[in-house]
């Protein structure tokens, strides 16, 4: 498979000051890497920064083999890399059909592909997407990045606010899309566990450097090891083991 996406120490942050330091990355056609890490750690900031919605303070990223130089999101887009943010940001008095009209590109998938996907939005196509369940948002904020033709997905907290059940049917379904279109996704995603089930890599960032990364089947046989670089060395509550914790924050209550 080919690279798809690549950032070669990437330092990224706000108003001048890095945040994330030295990131590298690279993700290839029909591949789900996952970034993993606790609150604050950047992993939004990273994402922001590879949609150009942050100017990069270092390091170098290329789409397809071609240098991102310019901060200018809907450029960025058009090449072919599109974020879904942790808020959906869909246009809620719009309907779903209108919603996944409005965003359509040249090559990207039609509104037939996008119901083959997320069959629960047949019967709402001409519901306001405001009117939806957020499960039901969440699928059309994903319908409407891939209308857009993308080469590579970012997914930013998809499962925000969302029953373990309906993220585990969300993510299962973005594993069937990247296999079958090709299109590469970063995912920034807190249900750990579920996370490494349908991703092939993962990297783990925390104070703003990667901590951990390899094989998502391998860190997720390695609770333990995933539990230091996520929460970092003495963060663990007295009382609670490493497969106690990292199941917390697989499947909360």
């Amino acid at each position: 498979m080919s690279t798809v996406l690549e950032c070669r120490s990437l330092d990224a942050g706000h108003l001048g000051r890095p945040v994330v330091r030295g990131f590298d990355l690279s993700v290839s056609e029909g591949e789900i890497v996952a970034l993993l890490g606790p609150n604050g750690a950047g992993k939004t900031t990273v994402l922001l920064t590879l949609s150009g919605l942050l100017p990069k303070l270092g390091g170098s990223v290329s789409l397809l083999g071609h240098p991102l130089r310019a901060s200018r999101p809907h450029l960025v887009t058009r090449l072919g890399l599109v974020l879904v943010p942790d808020d959906r940001a869909l246009f809620t008095t719009l309907t779903t059909r209108e919603n996944l009209r409005l965003g359509r590109r040249r090559g990207g998938m039609g509104v037939p592909e996008v119901l083959s996907y997320f069959p629960a939005l047949e019967e709402r196509l001409d519901v306001k997407a405001g009117m939806l369940s957020g499960g039901e948002q969440q699928m059309l904020a994903v319908g409407r990045a891939l209308v857009q033709g993308p080469k590579v997905l970012l997914l930013d907290e998809m499962s925000m606010g969302l029953a373990p059940t309906i993220v585990e049917s969300l993510l299962s379904g973005l594993r069937k899309i990247a296999g079958d279109s090709g299109v590469a996704v970063v995912l920034v995603e807190q249900h750990v566990m579920l996370a490494l089930e349908v991703a092939d890599r993962a990297l783990v960032l925390a104070h703003g450097e990667v901590t951990l990364q390899g094989s998502a089947a391998d860190l997720a046989a390695d609770r333990e090891r995933l539990e230091n670089s996520y929460l970092g060395a003495g963060a663990r509550p007295a009382g609670n083991t490493a497969s106690d914790i990292v199941a917390h924050m697989a499947r909360p209550a």
